[in-house]
């Protein structure tokens, strides 16, 4: 199928395409990247001061993780670098492990993605609940807004102060709340307020680039206290460099929990990008080929000191209302931002760190869905609502591994329950009444008996098997499958228990219309020997004949 081909859909693109179609196409796609590189450019700054690194770090992932993925990748018009859903993970990592641990843990989950696209995994996202996806990204989003408090508000801490985990940050929050320095708030609010209204203003031109300018003309014309990149970081412009650091068997298998939690979250984020992206120009992606560009792209920033990438549905829809079509965009989107590393990077040493924190509450408000989210609340389950709200609690309070596993959990447990619900085990009921309503009967003889089973045979209702009971008169037990759908060891296990106990009561087992799994795994387990080929029926009326001639064979006998 198209969206299962290993092939990086820029290749498709060039292939399927006439000359005067890429002559007319190229010169939008152009524009485009240049529109979304300077979207990218105030929010990969950001998004890296937010994961603990150094700004540049930021702008290094947008450019080589941003070119690599849209060069291999399976969409045409996704964009990646930096993301917020990375940023407390990438924070933590960093803040526990260091720059080793980072790198480390960022190889492993570009392995995996590669691995994950190679053996036709992606697919995957259908298998993660949106009460999941929503839970742990309406978490990520607040765990975001706590962390950008303190230099929205331009709090001081002492030294040492152990903010790594959510609770640490709300604990020193309130310790020194007193700190609050009202000319940082002032900055912070009126770059708030510009990136809220500013697109009633200009469509054109982002509002984040427009808080950064004007943050930085209030601190540096006003003569404000009011800390500053610069302050805080080191600048280094220039081309990212090679970096392999010294790294250790240990230090892989320390950080390969840390390396899968980042894999599946890159995984689901560029997917559903993807979805969103395709939604929109009415195409399709291919799911394998974007994984496994996304673990290329990944490799590839680390090796150049960036954090990890993966798409980001924002700067994919810029992209996509810009008039980028083909992954040139992205591709151009990457050279312009090495420009500006080159030219322009020293400037960013003067944008203030309440302008900083702006920009990332507006995209913690943005990828919080809470719309979303009071939905879900509204329209499902009662067990839906605990995954969903389970999974934003322990996305804050613990990490995003906790919470996806306890959550995929929690789904898992519920599904097996409404499956096993909906599997019913019933009789056959008898009327004796010849004036009765009931139409369409069948004509049994007194010996036999007929269960019907409805739905899935397995581990969660396989005790629903020993319910079927037979009389004393009762000579053949015939069990009608066609409702079965599938059948695993356990529901297998049920059925040799059902045989033996038949064997013990002189009854002979007939099964009728056993479909293609299950036939598969009866077989396979030796229980069509067990039983004999010729008790196994095509339907019903078929099973109920066999009956009859079996009990006339046993009156001839006797």
């Amino acid at each position: 199928m198209e969206h299962d081909k290993i092939k990086p859909i820029l290749f498709s693109v060039i292939k399927h395409s006439t000359p005067e179609e890429l002559k007319e196409q190229i010169p939008k796609d152009i524009v485009s990247g240049i529109v979304v590189a300077i979207v990218a450019l105030p929010l990969s700054i950001a998004l890296a001061i937010a994961s603990g690194v150094g700004p540049e770090q930021g702008l290094y992932t947008a450019i080589v993780a941003g070119f690599l993925i849209a060069f291999l990748g399976g969409s045409r018009v996704q964009i990646s670098g930096p993301t917020a859903a990375f940023a407390t993970i990438v924070a933590g990592i960093v803040a526990t492990d260091g720059l080793d641990g980072l790198f480390a843990a960022t190889i492993i989950a570009g392995v995996l993605l590669v691995l994950m696209g190679l053996f036709k995994l992606g697919t995957i996202i259908r298998f993660v609940p949106v009460t999941i996806t929503t839970g742990f990204t309406a978490g990520i989003a607040v765990t975001i807004v706590i962390g950008q408090i303190k230099d929205f508000l331009g709090l001081a801490f002492p030294e040492g102060t152990p903010t790594v985990e959510t609770t640490d940050k709300l604990s020193a929050l309130a310790q020194n709340i007193g700190t609050i320095n009202p000319e940082a708030v002032a900055v912070g609010l009126v770059c708030l307020a510009i990136l809220i209204f500013w697109p009633r203003v200009s469509e054109r031109i982002p509002g984040s680039l427009v808080s950064v300018v004007v943050g930085a003309a209030l601190v540096a014309g006003l003569g404000l206290n009011v800390s500053t990149i610069g302050d805080l970081y080191t600048i280094n412009g220039g081309l990212p460099q090679l970096h392999v650091p010294h790294l250790s068997m240990e230090l892989f298998r320390d950080e390969l929990a840390n390396g899968m939690t980042i894999a599946i979250l890159a995984a689901i984020e560029s997917l559903l990008s993807c979805v969103v992206a395709d939604s929109m120009i009415s195409s399709h992606h291919r799911c394998n080929m974007e994984l496994v560009a996304q673990g290329v792209g990944n490799i590839g920033s680390v090796m150049f000191g960036g954090i990890p990438a993966t798409g980001a549905i924002a700067r994919t829809a810029a992209n996509v209302k810009s008039g980028g079509r083909t992954p040139i965009s992205g591709m151009v989107h990457a050279l312009v931002l090495l420009l500006v590393l080159v030219f322009l990077m020293p400037y960013a040493a003067l944008i203030p760190m309440p302008t900083i924190a702006a920009i990332l509450l507006q995209v913690a408000y943005n990828m919080s869905g809470w719309r979303n989210f009071a939905h879900l609340c509204r329209t499902t389950s009662k067990g839906a609502v605990a995954t969903l709200l389970l999974t934003f609690a322990l996305t804050i309070v613990f990490d995003l591994v906790t919470a996806i596993g306890v959550g995929m959990v929690i789904t898992i447990v519920l599904f097996m329950k409404m499956v096993s619900e909906e599997t019913e085990v019933k009789g056959w009921k008898y009327y004796c009444d010849a004036n009765s309503e009931v139409t369409h009967l069948r004509e049994l003889p007194k010996s036999v008996r007929v269960y019907e089973i409805n739905g899935p045979m397995f581990f969660g209702m396989s005790d629903r098997i020993m319910d079927i009971s037979v009389k004393s008169f009762t000579k053949y037990l015939i069990i009608r499958m066609r409702g079965v759908p599938s059948l695993d060891a356990t529901g297998m296990n049920a059925l040799e228990r059902l045989y033996d106990y038949c064997d013990k009561k002189g009854v002979q087992l007939i099964i009728s219309h056993a479909n293609e799994q299950p036939m598969k795994t009866m077989r396979h387990a030796g229980f069509v020997d067990l039983v004999g080929e010729e008790h196994f029926r095509s339907n019903i009326d078929d099973a109920i004949a066999h009956a009859r001639d079996l009990i006339e064979q046993g009156s001839v006998r006797g």
